[in-house]
């Protein structure tokens, strides 16, 4: 594990995937992260890369041919190239390969840096096209945060506190899909209580959540975490069956829609970079 600290955090990372697998309030002691248990979910915090959730028939088309890419896309698999700028950065870079191209036909530059900033941690993503035609791509963050993450508490004295939503408009999962069912939920001071029971059926999906941030917090003592996604369009939240742990997830794109064409084009959330352009967004966790 590659490790980044200040006064404040310890985080650790893996070359694997890029991911964030250790986050720790140095004068707590708290680790907030998950712990990444097989038995539930093995991973930590994967960036979603080409792709954010399933395809129909796991596959899309582009220019009149058929791919086949796994939920989530393929970078949360890889190898990424590690340079270590400062004391409190780390960057990590995943290029094309015969291999991606294969599956996916675009050259990239994907770069995850993170930094610490005091008791705040920011994951930026940078996509870059050295490519000549147009970069087709979506991408997003799983973070997953531990539940509870102080002893002497349970999952149901957790909540989440939204700063702008007063209901939960949320897209219902088929089978990795989104389907064309809605759900609400109402919330009372803007919190959201936890328990197992609010994923029983996947996550639940946003795509028009008015909140840019969400508080991690519990009803039995003052620790917790603030998360900041501005720059998001869409956002999950989810958990494992009987796993302790909630994903706060933001998302530039999203899972196929169950009557979606397959074309990579006309997906929802998709973005389209020219060639020579630099595409970047950032999302922020600070600890208290």
């Amino acid at each position: 594990m590659i490790f980044l600290e200040n006064e404040h955090l310890i985080a650790g990372f893996n070359a694997k995937g890029a991911e964030l697998q250790k986050l720790q309030h140095k004068t707590t002691r708290l680790d907030y992260l998950w712990k990444g248990d097989p038995a539930y979910w093995g991973k930590f915090s994967p960036v979603l890369f080409p792709i954010v959730g399933g395809l129909k028939n796991d596959s899309y088309i582009f220019e009149d041919k058929t791919y086949s890419l796994s939920r989530h896309g393929f970078a949360r698999d890889k190898e990424f190239e590690v340079s270590h700028p400062t004391d409190n950065e780390l960057i990590f870079t995943l290029r094309d390969t015969p291999e991606t191209l294969a599956i996916y036909p675009f050259e990239f530059e994907l770069i995850l840096h993170y930094k610490l900033e005091g008791a705040e941690l920011t994951c930026t993503y940078v996509v870059n096209n050295p490519g000549k035609k147009e970069l087709l791509f979506s991408l997003g963050g799983h973070p997953a945060f531990a539940v509870p993450f102080t002893t002497g508490t349970s999952y149901e004295d957790n909540y989440l506190l939204f700063d702008r939503d007063d209901d939960l408009y949320f897209n219902k999962i088929d089978q990795n899909l989104i389907s064309d069912e809605h759900g609400i939920l109402s919330l009372k001071d803007r919190k959201l209580p936890l328990n197992h029971d609010l994923f029983k059926d996947d996550a639940l999906v946003f795509k028009s959540l008015k909140s840019e941030k969400i508080k991690l917090a519990n009803t039995e003592n003052n620790h917790g975490l603030e998360f900041q996604f501005s720059q998001f369009p869409f956002f999950g939240i989810w958990a494992a069956p009987g796993a302790d742990f909630v994903c706060l997830e933001p998302w530039c794109g999203i899972a196929d829609g169950i009557h979606h064409n397959q074309q990579l084009k006309d997906k929802e959330g998709i973005q389209s970079l020219s060639p020579e352009v630099r595409w970047e967004r950032s999302w922020h966790v600070s600890l208290f």
